[in-house]
């Protein structure tokens, strides 16, 4: 990795004589390396002034000192500290190292999904993973032909002439390619500023449905996470019978984070402490309750059991999960739900709930049209994020 290490050189005032327009060293490097942590700081907007350059010969002069202001300090280490992140990939030979069990990001680039964004951040520093941003694009023409009803995520609106010469797959592409720029430019600012952790990421933009593709993707890279963003309950474009979203809830055999516009900041600051978690009683349960427990390991949740109808007691699951499970504190909801869906307005009264969790069985597309999964249903009904955990 190229600029694995740095030096910062100070004198012994350095901490008793702060002054913004002191110049220290935060680097010394070969000319090459040098000039490339240059551009990259600069291009950050940090000022950068380098040193001891052989004007005889400076394509084998040593010990460039990469000098910067001292007010520029913390901005500087940042962006050093996380190279792969801020450095262009002709910059940085590692930057394509991704590793194996990325978190998945589909974006529509609207604000939810700048919040689905950052919740995946911070789950993938949990986990020491990195995040991976996927786009997909419909040609306007073939949605038109094929009288697609697809909600704004994941694909541009259909254009209502299809033959409309301008709206061509290769302008299309170009314009989410800059959409990416931006939003990963975004992103760039917020690590840099610490809002976000420094994690590494890349992203991607391909054509076809957006269901089908992050399905493929799940297939083969099998994704520590899905995080996808939601429009709020009152938006009536959430009502569409072919949300992607609940699609992907339905179809993907992957982890799914669904979260609201309106849920920011999740995941921060230990700001979820109250999970609501759907039970059948049945070996389902301990495949569910498991998969939560190592995507939120050691962490101080409380979690309220609730049996789905015609379950049996909860008091052995109980027992079970405060066996197993001695991070979380657990307790069985004293309601008795005759629809969970109807009812959760219920728990949401009694509880403030911050996640609701539930184990997803595979269904066929036949079933998924008539017998919508609990996933699905609740997808449409609150405001809440929900976890949906294939068993």
């Amino acid at each position: 990795m190229l600029f694995r290490s740095f030096f910062l050189l100070k004198s012994p005032s350095f901490i008793n004589s702060m002054t913004d327009d002191r110049l220290i060293t935060v680097a010394i490097h070969t000319f090459d390396r040098a000039h490339r942590l240059k551009h990259i700081l600069e291009s950050e907007g940090v000022s950068v002034m380098l040193q001891n350059v052989n004007l005889t010969s400076p394509s084998i002069s040593s010990g460039i000192r990469v000098r910067i202001h001292e007010r520029d300090l913390p901005l500087a280490l940042r962006i050093i500290e996380n190279m792969e992140i801020f450095a262009p990939p002709h910059l940085d030979a590692d930057a394509s190292d991704t590793g194996s069990h990325p978190v998945l990001v589909p974006v529509d680039f609207t604000p939810g999904a700048m919040v689905a964004a950052e919740a995946a951040f911070r789950i993938a520093a949990m986990h020491g993973a990195c995040v991976h941003l996927m786009h997909t694009f419909i040609d306007p023409t073939f949605a038109a032909k094929s009288a697609m009803q697809l909600s704004a995520t994941l694909d541009f609106e259909a254009t209502p002439d299809p033959v409309d010469e301008m709206a061509t797959e290769q302008e299309i592409e170009k314009t989410a390619r800059e959409s990416m720029r931006d939003f990963e430019e975004k992103l760039r600012e917020k690590i840099k500023m610490g809002v976000l952790p420094a994690v590494k990421f890349d992203s991607e933009i391909s054509e076809g449905l957006p269901e089908e593709v992050v399905d493929d993707y799940v297939t083969t890279h099998h994704p520590l996470l899905v995080v996808m963003g939601t429009h709020s309950s009152d938006d009536h474009s959430r009502q569409l019978l072919g949300s992607v979203t609940a699609e992907v809830l339905d179809s993907c055999r992957a982890s799914i984070l669904t979260i609201p516009d309106n849920a920011g900041g999740l995941f921060s600051d230990n700001r979820i402490r109250h999970i609501v978690f759907f039970s059948t009683s049945t070996q389902d349960d301990i495949l569910t309750l498991d998969a939560l427990y190592r995507l939120l390991p050691e962490a101080p949740l409380s979690v309220t059991i609730v049996s789905m109808p015609g379950a049996p007691a909860a008091d052995n699951m109980l027992t079970y999960c405060r066996d197993h499970y001695p991070a979380y504190k657990f307790s069985i909801s004293p309601l008795s739900l005759s629809n969970p869906v109807e009812d959760l307005d219920k728990l949401s009264a009694a509880h403030s709930i911050d996640l609701i969790t539930v184990g997803t069985r595979k269904k066929n597309i036949f079933v998924r049209l008539f017998s919508p999964t609990l996933a699905h249903k609740l997808l449409f009904h609150a405001d809440i994020p929900l976890l949906s955990i294939p068993v």
